[in-house]
């Protein structure tokens, strides 16, 4: 029987086919007594690496659990700068992804903004005060916004549709190595971004770095 005999006997007994909406872990909890900051992402558009970081935290679903990683994406160059992975939502982990990116590449106090969204694990004191010692400007996305954050949210969707669906992860140790692979292998190195000019982020800040090279010469 195929689809279109299904679809005529539930005709002539009036019945609806619902699919049952799979479980999604909330990996944004904005309910918190912290300071929400003011979003300094709206207009700015970064004209060099260090200007605008933007940071976003989602789930991957293995067969029996979810782990969750977390990003900072570089705005300008669309590199990925800090990351971590964890079976648990908790605040270590923007912690760990944020301390990749502090020692990554050099910061100039008070030129770097840090954008994300309003969740307690960016709010929180340890985070805030994490980045106001590096001399970084924290922002966050406006409430039930997330165009606000729309790099690193197209940066998770690439991560779940090109590397985390339908793998068969063993366990904690191979995600965290195949994800590291993917992003600095195909993400940074292969693929290709139309806000790059059709380069991926590595060929893109190599071309920059050239050209300022020149300028200065």
């Amino acid at each position: 029987m195929n689809q279109n005999r299904v679809r005529h006997l539930r005709g002539e007994d009036n019945l609806l086919c619902l699919r049952k909406a799979s479980f999604r872990p909330v990996t944004t909890q904005s309910d918190h007594r912290f300071r929400v900051w003011s979003n300094l992402a709206r207009k700015p558009v970064p004209m060099a690496v260090n200007q605008l970081r933007v940071a976003d935290i989602t789930y991957i679903k293995l067969s029996e659990a979810f782990v969750y990683p977390a990003v900072i994406l570089d705005a300008f160059s669309r590199r990925v700068i800090g990351w971590s992975l964890s079976e648990r939502l908790t605040s270590d982990m923007a912690l760990d992804a944020l301390a990749m990116a502090l020692t990554t590449r050099e910061i100039i106090p008070g030129g770097l903004v840090h954008h994300s969204d309003r969740g307690v694990r960016y709010a929180c004191g340890a985070s805030i005060a994490r980045l106001e010692a590096a001399g970084v400007q924290p922002g966050m996305s406006r409430a039930g916004c997330s165009w606000d954050n729309v790099m690193a949210e197209s940066l998770m969707r690439t991560l779940k549709h090109e590397e985390a669906d339908g793998q068969s992860y063993r366990d904690l140790t191979d995600v965290r190595s195949r994800i590291g692979m993917f992003l600095e292998e195909v993400y940074h190195g292969q693929r290709l971004h139309s806000a790059l000019a059709y380069r991926p982020p590595s060929v893109f800040e190599t071309g920059m770095a050239g050209s300022l090279a020149k300028a200065a010469e």
